[in-house]
């Protein structure tokens, strides 16, 4: 069984910072009670207001269903999100973990 890794990269609006800050917080602690092994947000050093998050499964079977099993607050706050970052530049990646099987 081979972990996956979704990322999600963007940049938000500088004025609104603060409100997307409270939103992360809030997202990490909710986050722990979906069906998900890790979420994790970085900001990118060289350049403000640049974010990757990081969304860890145990499994693609997990990451398939993750949309299926958000909570109604979840949803919410990840559309706030979509909201308050600059159109037309996030950036979507899944990864597979390698491991020698196919």
């Amino acid at each position: 069984m081979s972990k996956v890794l979704f990322t999600v990269q963007y940049e938000i609006k500088p004025e609104d910072r603060d409100e997307y800050l409270v939103i992360v917080r809030e997202l990490k602690t909710l986050m722990k009670n979906e069906q998900l092994e890790d979420y994790k947000v970085f900001e990118n050093k060289g350049k403000g207001n640049h974010f990757l998050e990081i969304y860890t499964f145990k499994s693609f079977e997990d990451y398939e269903n993750f949309d299926d099993n958000q909570s109604e607050r979840v949803n919410i706050l990840l559309n706030k999100l979509s909201d308050i970052s600059i159109s037309g530049q996030t950036k979507y990646a899944t990864f597979t973990e390698v491991n020698g099987e196919e």
